[in-house]
């Protein structure tokens, strides 16, 4: 590999494309760069390091604001009839398919739920990609689907109760220019995915390289040109509701709404979704319909398409000009912060809004920026807005006259904003006031902030606004008593810094190893610990929601939070917090990971898998 994030043409054909020795070398390297700028001196007495800051990057070009416009209303992939070749249960490695395991109770999940509906992505580069004009065109990697019109990111509307399987092709170039690694593997945060199909970070795949974990030969049986995902879309804890009541899809208390997909390639998750690997696959049912014209009973008749509009967040750093291109020291533990924000792929972009509600899904896409988001007025006086959706879970109640958003990587909140009370021609502001000086933590909050995003509400809706933000939303799935709680397994996990690396109860990742063993259908209280004051780890626990049952910091209990008093996939451990857990490993076996989604931790080592086993293992 070399130091644009290539691999090394002239490695032994033998070595594996990832694992121990893949792995130490980027761990080595990393550490090899950074001493000169983390070691200033070494303390004789102390027999210990003493570090200075991180290194400065020189700053992006400066950028004027507002110069490009968001669609007016996104545009979601189209599925297809048919798929060539079609997909098996078992990978179609003649056909051209990467390796995998075969899809986990396929027969039985579609002769309940029917034939899935059928998508296509494409992984693929542009080399010509505008993400501002006062910057030169860049070279991004991007999800497509098979309609040139579909917006950015990539955005796939799905419904429970109806599975999709997802064929993903690489088609990124090989001998591509830059940092990241042009192999794939996609994970569906936080859907409930069999194994094969949740885009392990040792699964990754190209036409001619195979991950550890899909090719333990050591000689690329597992390569392919495309790996179809089978997404069953049913709530979790499906086997119990139906040994209960016979029938059914689950319990709708466990729906999740706004889910998003990124690549999850080992060691390179951070520079590849930095490159442009996100997209967002929005879950509907009986009860968030994605209709607000649905009389149907329970139907919320929350703001719907057109006016339900995702908006990913993303930090990026440019080079100085001429240059200016997207910038990434791959090799350095500690990253890079970007200090320009894009949204939905673009530097302080405009999005044109009708006078009517609007339900914004706001999603952390990273790698290591914390916000924390108002909406004001040109005059930056805070407006107040209804918060109804935190990570991908609906909240028992909407949250009214909110001011404030705070997300942490990977975190979601779907917020609901009624333009009709202003009036046409009015300019909004979304501003970030959370500062932050390095990929370890955010620093304060501080007004007025940083604009990020401008709204004009230009017109009138075209037709009446019929949606609604009722008092109850979804409710949560009972919680077993105390007595239940106590009586479960426990694990502790406690996420640190050894050695200049990043880890988990002491330990890097060992993508062929599990940590820890979990029968499926158990449940077990996951007690996260972050060891010390000088990080934030945003903690992200595959396959299903947790429930958080208390926090606190340094030994004393705090409150949690309205909005996380609900079911969550991502947990930010703030310094020195220890978090209690309520997991369910349900309906699925295989291999999954937990790890900090600030991605740069993750890639140096923050990560640990667990497996679940199924009756049979």
């Amino acid at each position: 590999m070399n130091n644009n994030g290539k691999k090394n043409p002239s490695a032994a054909p033998n070595d594996p494309p990832d694992g121990p020795a893949r792995r130490t070398f980027l761990k080595l390297s990393a550490t090899a760069l950074t001493a000169p700028l983390l070691l200033s001196a070494r303390n004789s007495d102390a027999a210990e390091w003493v570090t200075t800051p991180q290194p400065v990057f020189p700053p992006s070009p400066p950028t004027r604001p507002w110069l490009e416009e968001l669609p007016r209303q996104i545009v979601p992939i189209e599925s297809v009839s048919t798929l060539d070749p079609p997909p098996s249960v078992s990978p179609n490695t003649a056909g051209g398919e990467a390796g995998r395991a075969p899809h986990q109770r396929y027969a039985e999940l579609t002769g309940v739920l029917g034939t899935p509906e059928f998508y296509e992505l494409s992984v693929v580069e542009n080399a010509e990609y505008l993400v501002h004009p006062d910057l030169p065109t860049q070279r991004v990697w991007a999800y497509r689907g098979t309609n040139p019109d579909a917006t950015v990111p990539a955005t796939i509307f799905a419904h429970y109760g109806s599975p999709t399987l997802c064929r993903i092709y690489n088609k990124l170039p090989e001998n591509h220019v830059g940092f990241g690694s042009p192999e794939i593997s996609t994970h569906l945060h936080n859907l409930h995915t069999p194994s094969e199909s949740d885009g392990y970070p040792g699964d990754f795949y190209s036409k001619s390289m195979a991950g550890p974990t899909l090719d333990t030969s050591g000689t690329k049986q597992g390569a392919g040109e495309f790996k179809d995902h089978f997404y069953p879309n049913i709530y979790a804890g499906y086997d119990e509701w139906r040994a209960l009541y016979g029938d059914g899809i689950g319990d709708p208390k466990e729906a999740q709404g706004t889910l998003w997909y990124h690549d999850h390639t080992e060691d390179f998750t951070a520079t590849n979704v930095y490159r442009g690997l996100v997209g967002f696959y929005l879950l509907f049912d009986h009860i968030d319909t994605g209709k607000e014209d649905d009389d149907k009973p329970g139907a919320l008749r929350l703001p719907s398409h057109p006016y339900d509009y995702p908006l990913a967040f993303g930090d990026r750093r440019f080079a100085p000009l001429p240059d200016g291109q997207l910038f990434y020291d791959d090799l350095h533990v500690e990253g890079v912060l970007g200090d320009k924000i894009v949204v939905n792929g673009k530097i302080e972009p405009v999005l044109r809004v009708d006078a009517r509600k609007y339900r914004l899904r706001l999603l952390n896409s990273g790698p290591s920026r914390f916000y924390e988001f108002y909406l004001v007025t040109a005059k930056d006086k805070v407006q107040r807005f209804t918060y109804i959706a935190n990570d991908g879970n609906l909240l028992p109640q909407p949250l009214f006259n909110q001011s404030k958003v705070r997300l942490a990587v990977a975190e979601r909140a779907d917020i609901v904003v009624d333009f009709s009370q202003y009036p046409i021609g009015t300019e909004l502001y979304l501003v970030n006031r959370l500062r932050q000086d390095s990929t370890r933590k955010p620093k304060d909050v501080k007004a007025p902030g940083t604009r990020v995003l401008k709204f004009i509400v230009d017109r009138n809706p075209p037709e009446q606004d019929l949606s609604q933000v009722p008092n109850q939303l979804r409710p949560l799935p009972d919680l077993p008593t105390p007595e239940e709680i106590d009586k479960l397994p426990k694990r502790r996990w406690e996420f640190d810094r050894k050695n200049g690396l990043w880890t988990i109860n002491g330990r890097l990742f060992d993508t062929h190893n599990p940590r820890a063993k979990i029968k499926q259908g158990s449940a077990e209280v996951w007690e996260l610990v972050g060891k010390s004051g000088g990080w934030s780890h945003p903690i992200h626990i595959h396959l299903e929601e947790g429930r958080i049952l208390s926090k606190s910091v340094d030994g004393i209990e705090v409150p949690v939070p309205l909005h996380e008093r609900g079911r969550k996939d991502v947990f930010v451990l703030e310094q020195t917090m220890t978090m209690r857990v309520l997991m369910r490993f349900r309906d699925f076996h295989g291999k999954y990971v937990m790890h900090c989604h600030n991605v740069i931790h993750e890639d140096h080592a923050m990560m640990v898998r667990f497996d679940i086993e199924g009756e049979d293992d």
